[in-house]
């Protein structure tokens, strides 16, 4: 791998750290304030809308700028919401900011690995950058967890600067602050990023036209591009694919925290270490994928989104943490397993078709959109009054039946357009070998 790739993983690291940290702190925060639980389960959705309204926009900037500079500009965009949430605004509010700052950062952060390294690597990189993702998911939560716990909390909240009042008064927002210094020293990697050469693609714009005419021009365009992907017949199924994982591996985070609540006996911070194992068995799964798995022989593994949905289920029949962690370990690897192959075949035929911001930002459109409903189905069953086991019950059941849907599909194609298919697997296969 290229020098520049390893500072893009630092880069990565820290803000993912900070995160999925922010997360836990945003969650205890809310419980503090005596928030209502739908509002928990609403973080998950809140983060993710930034992702979806954004959308057409995104793909197009960091097309248009140096994917270091963008990677900065979005772990600033974070700090802010950090300081919102410190200085009074709503946290559903404040961490909407946040997930503005994720979104602006993700097209820049998998699309620069098309530009500086070849297509052979693509499905190597994946499994580093995803396996690297989930350790900062496991330390992340971890992390948000003890800040938020009765120890360190209280050591952060004893420490005072002499003649200044600081207004940082409980845990919650000690973590918070703790969090604004990851994001700096992932912004400080950011600017260590080297440029990749590739050439830029500048943003539509007329001189003569408002900015706001100038941004909703860029919407064609994006159409142009999500039509694009949704009609090639190996992105429409990575797309699929991708989209329902992650969907089901964003709002797991809240739902592994709920259900421990409710089976366990939890709190978050307790509760925060389960959804490290979680992302224990990503891990190991991406890992073991990017050794195993070759581009073409990527749709192989649909079946496994099918078990994460069964799996999901299956929580609800665990109250002893001992049978909990290696259940928990499987389902995170075959999530692992499913993704990474997947994640690799969805950018290669978008680097084909469109170029690497604007396929980033058409898959973040869409992966984002299922996270903000199967968010929203989830709060929506638990506002209604379902228990923790009940809303987990539906939800496993639609992502078992949305994945079963998808694996049909694909074979669909399989009968009505093979040879298409085979043309598309065997430029795959020779990009793969000589790329």
């Amino acid at each position: 791998m290229k020098r520049g790739f390893y500072t893009i993983m630092s880069a990565q690291f820290f803000s993912s750290l900070a995160d999925n940290a922010l997360f836990v702190a945003a969650v205890e925060l809310l419980k503090n304030d005596g928030s209502p639980e739908w509002q928990r389960a609403a973080l998950v959705p809140m983060f993710a809308l930034f992702y979806v309204v954004l959308a057409p926009f995104v793909g197009a900037f960091a097309d248009a700028r140096p994917k270091g500079q963008v990677m900065f500009i979005s772990n600033s965009i974070k700090v802010v919401g950090c300081l919102l949430m410190l200085f009074g605004t709503h946290p559903l509010l404040a961490y909407a900011l946040v997930g503005l700052g994720a979104a602006a950062y993700s097209p820049a952060k998998y699309g620069i690995l098309t530009e500086l390294l070849p297509a052979s690597q693509l499905v190597k990189a994946n499994g580093w950058i995803e396996g690297l993702t989930i350790a900062s998911i496991i330390l992340g939560v971890l992390v948000g967890g003890q800040l938020v716990g009765p120890a360190l909390s209280g050591m952060l909240l004893s420490l005072n600067l002499p003649l200044i009042d600081t207004g940082i008064d409980t845990p919650p927002e000690a973590a918070i602050t703790v969090l604004i210094f990851f994001y700096g020293l992932a912004a400080w990697f950011n600017t260590r990023i080297p440029l990749t050469g590739a050439e830029l693609r500048p943003m539509r714009s007329n001189p003569e036209h408002s900015m706001a005419r100038n941004m909703f021009a860029l919407l064609p365009d994006f159409w142009h591009c999500n039509l694009a992907l949704w009609r090639d017949k190996l992105g429409q199924i990575s797309l699929a694919t991708t989209t329902l994982f992650w969907g089901v591996s964003g709002n797991l985070r809240y739902i592994v925290l709920a259900w421990s609540a409710a089976a366990l006996g939890y709190g978050t911070s307790q509760a925060s270490s389960l959804v490290g194992v979680v992302a224990i068995g990503t891990a190991v799964g991406a890992v073991i994928a990017s050794m195993r798995m070759r581009l073409e022989q990527a749709t192989k593994v649909m079946p496994m989104g099918i078990g994460m949905g069964l799996l999901v289920i299956g929580m609800n029949f665990i109250d002893n943490v001992w049978v909990a962690a290696p259940f928990l370990v499987l389902l995170g690897g075959l999530g692992g397993f499913l993704v990474v192959p997947m994640n690799a075949l969805l950018q290669h035929r978008g680097h084909n078709l469109m170029g690497a911001g604007r396929s980033i930002a058409v898959q973040n459109f869409n992966e984002q959109t299922c996270i903000l409903a199967l968010g929203g189905f989830y709060t929506l069953s638990t506002g209604l009054g379902l228990s923790a086991f009940g809303a987990i019950t539906a939800f496993g059941l639609l992502v078992a039946s949305i994945m079963w849907l998808i694996q049909r599909w694909h074979a669909w194609n399989h009968i009505h357009h093979r040879d298409e298919l085979a043309r598309l697997l065997h430029i795959a296969r020779h990009d793969d070998m000589h790329g």
